[in-house]
């Protein structure tokens, strides 16, 4: 098959071409290269997946629209999948209207793309984030979800909003997957264990917000991978409507669009993944323990059932397997 996947540069969406790749298909790859973290590892990305003859590259930023024009004229895609994305909660507080420029404006140039080619399946990455204050846990998909803490969040959730819009107006099959913390090697430099691990290394203190009393519900990368392939098979439609005993299927009485998310259901508590990376490293932690920062939440917590009732798969990788290949990555890649 043919996909046109944005955000290949990027940690998950590098996962996702190499083992669509590794498979045999044909993937245009679209990413950004901006700054927002070391390009270097970006480009380490593109170079590995550009070792197969079945990967192509347009680099350029998602508001420009003929750059995405081109990328589908090359791709023809079969499959759209939009993992490209202004990231990071806390960058938000700073830059906000990168993320309305990116994620507002660039995903909406992919949901007009859609509309114009037609592909079988658009696949957007959403992320646990839009459930915001949201104090019923686990989060399930049918859930409320209307007070974001973030301009991230907002931005994601109203990504999913357009989505369904033109879903119902122009019958694409479109299938928004809200992630879970993803975590593993190639992962991206703001977040909590790669920060851990190269202060670890490097005898630098590390900030635990909250007290260390938060949550979150962690994703290996391969889990995540698997998830999202697997429902690239299952495009919302009623032949595929969910019809089992406490499981809520999100396929909309009004358009081809479903939301799910991609999670265990297996928080853990921030002390416990401290401990975790500081059995990996072989090596104590600085732990300067500061109060929940702006815009955090307590926990994150995945219902995972729609996921299982769809795909008959659920997230299961443990963080100590997951921890310690990334540990290795690291002291491997900057060795």
């Amino acid at each position: 098959m043919r996909y046109l996947i944005t955000g290949t540069a990027g940690f998950i969406g590098f996962y996702l071409a190499k083992r669509l790749l590794d498979e045999g298909h044909f993937v245009v790859g679209f990413d950004g290269m901006t700054q927002y973290y070391d390009t270097k590892l970006k480009e380490k990305r593109h170079e590995i997946l550009a070792r197969s003859n079945g990967f192509k590259a347009v680099v350029a930023q998602l508001e420009d629209k003929d750059a995405l024009d081109k990328a589908a004229e090359l791709a023809e895609p079969d499959v759209i999948v939009h993992l490209a994305a202004q990231a990071g909660v806390r960058y938000s507080l700073e830059n906000p209207r990168s993320y309305v420029d990116s994620n507002l404006v660039g995903s909406f140039n992919i949901i007009e793309l859609a509309r114009q080619i037609q592909p079988k399946h658009l696949l957007l990455a959403s992320t646990s984030s839009v459930y915001g204050a949201n104090e019923k846990i686990p989060f399930a998909e049918s859930d409320k979800a209307d007070e974001q803490m973030t301009i991230y969040a907002a931005t994601k959730k109203s990504m999913e909003l357009m989505a369904h819009s033109y879903a119902h107006l122009f019958k694409v099959p479109t299938t928004a997957f809200r992630f879970f913390t993803v975590y593993g090697p190639w992962g991206r430099p703001d977040m909590a264990l790669f920060k851990f691990v190269d202060a670890i290394r490097n005898d630098r203190p590390i900030d635990i917000y909250g007290e260390g009393k938060m949550s979150r519900d962690f994703t290996y990368i391969d889990d995540l991978v698997e998830g999202i392939v697997r429902l690239m098979a299952v495009p919302p439609a009623e032949e595929n409507r969910v019809v089992s005993d406490g499981v809520i299927d999100t396929l909309s009485a009004h358009a081809p669009f479903r939301v799910v998310n991609i999670g265990g259901g297996q928080p853990v508590e921030l002390m416990r993944f401290v401990e975790t990376i500081e059995e990996a490293m072989g090596k104590p932690a600085i732990r300067n323990m500061l109060p929940m920062q702006k815009g955090d939440v307590p926990r994150t917590y995945a219902s995972p059932d729609l996921l299982v009732a769809l795909t008959q798969f659920k997230p299961e990788l443990d963080l100590d397997y997951g921890v310690r290949r990334f540990a290795e990555w690291y002291k491997e890649f900057y060795s």
